[in-house]
């Protein structure tokens, strides 16, 4: 009985080892065995893997030379000449710059030796100089971070000061102003206005690096709000208001980026020369010499000369209606005949011809008589097209409240009422 009894229980143990195969295995936690083995990530810079290297980081000192840094890492001057005439049509040394960063990739040995040498001119670009094999010289980019900021404050004495008493890079007022070129004098704005503005900013391994787009603006001068949208129309980034017009218009506001607004158009000025009264039929901003002077608008310049009381001048006619006129250059950059772009530099800030200091007097004609232009109407650039307009609208939907005024204190208490 015993060994029948054994018999069967050995069957049975069996039968329960057959049903228990390795088809029938509980399950491994392999989740938890991959994460025991997990590799480290790797530490990668400028498109290299560092950990391959000795990495020494260092800045570039005052009359200090390629060759002070290589040749303590042994390569040698026949390499050094070698790569500096590859570099010359990619990145020429003599442009490297005392306080710039550099970083050497050497080899993990006991030499040392310098591999690649890594030059950067700001926190985005930098220049590979191989410093082996075919000695290879390149550009390449760090991975740019766009971060979305808001800014909002009240004009005291210049929106500049205001954006960098709030901590913003002041950068952003060249933007604001080359934005609202067409729309608001800057020389004009006053103490009180205010400025609401969402932007983009750049950062480079967790650092600033620069300034992106403003995505939307508004600015309140005079009373009077003026609405921006960055949009892209036809592959193209504008700034429209609202109702979808462009914020371009046929002529900038004026011809200098910043200045100072010192005698306007008036039939009647006493002159500081001549020391008489007379017209001065145009309108004078003052800037440092050297400033650069913009076109207005699109056109074909017509005369670049030199004259008794102009100076060094550039005229522009833009259409069978309008011309300008830029006076007292210290250097004059087109030529006559030339086709030049709104924005684009025709001259610098000088005092030549009939002039007490540096400035630009800027003369508009239109249909052949000078005229002010401060108080002309301009009809505004290409809008928002048909097609472009529901999109346009969802777009900014989202942003107008982000540049709305919040109601002052006061205002909620008495609605509130």
């Amino acid at each position: 009985m015993l060994k029948l009894l054994n018999g069967c229980l050995f069957f049975t143990l069996a039968a329960i080892m057959v049903a228990c195969g390795p088809g029938d295995a509980p399950p491994v936690n392999t989740v938890a065995e991959e994460q025991e083995t997990m590799l480290p990530e790797p530490n990668v810079a400028f498109g290299f893997n560092l950990d391959s290297f000795l990495v020494v980081q260092g800045e570039i000192a005052r009359n200090q030379y390629l060759a002070d840094i290589l040749l303590p890492r042994h390569v040698s001057y026949p390499e050094i000449d070698r790569v500096v005439r590859n570099a010359r049509d990619i990145f020429d040394v003599r442009k490297i710059n005392a306080g710039k960063s550099y970083t050497l990739l050497c080899t993990p040995d006991s030499l040392e030796r310098a591999c690649y040498f890594i030059y950067q001119p700001d926190l985005v670009n930098y220049v590979v100089y191989e410093l082996q094999d075919s000695m290879r010289v390149y550009k390449g980019k760090k991975p740019v971070e766009l971060r979305e900021n808001t800014f909002e404050g009240v004009i005291e004495s210049s929106l500049y000061l205001t954006l960098d008493k709030g901590g913003v890079n002041p950068e952003l007022a060249l933007q604001l102003a080359s934005l609202y070129a067409w729309t608001i004098d800057f020389y004009r704005i006053q103490k009180g206005d205010r400025v609401k503005v969402v932007f983009t900013e750049k950062y480079v391994d967790d650092e600033r690096a620069g300034l992106g787009e403003v995505i939307a603006s508004n600015f309140e001068h005079n009373g009077k709000d003026f609405l921006a949208f960055r949009f892209v129309q036809d592959s193209i980034p504008d700034y429209f208001d609202e109702e979808g017009n462009s914020l371009r218009k046929a002529f900038l506001k004026m011809p200098l980026k910043y200045g100072r607004l010192t005698s306007g158009y008036t039939q009647r000025r006493f002159h500081p020369v001549q020391k008489r009264f007379k017209a001065h039929l145009g309108t004078d901003y003052a800037a440092p010499t050297g400033t650069p002077i913009l076109a207005v608008g699109d056109g074909v310049v017509v005369e670049s000369a030199f004259k008794q009381y102009n100076g060094n001048y550039v005229k522009i006619r833009h259409n069978s209606t309008y011309s300008t006129q830029y006076l007292h250059m210290s250097k004059r950059m087109v030529k006559a005949g030339e086709y030049v772009r709104q924005g684009q530099t025709i001259g610098l800030v000088g005092s030549t011809g009939l002039a007490t200091g540096p400035h630009v007097c800027f003369r508009f004609w239109k249909n052949g008589q000078q005229v002010d232009h401060r108080r002309e109407e301009f009809p505004p650039s290409e809008p928002i097209t048909p097609e472009n307009m529901v999109r346009f609208q969802q777009h900014i939907q989202e942003l107008k409240p982000r540049v709305e005024w919040m109601p002052a204190e006061d205002s909620l208490v008495a609605g509130a009422d």
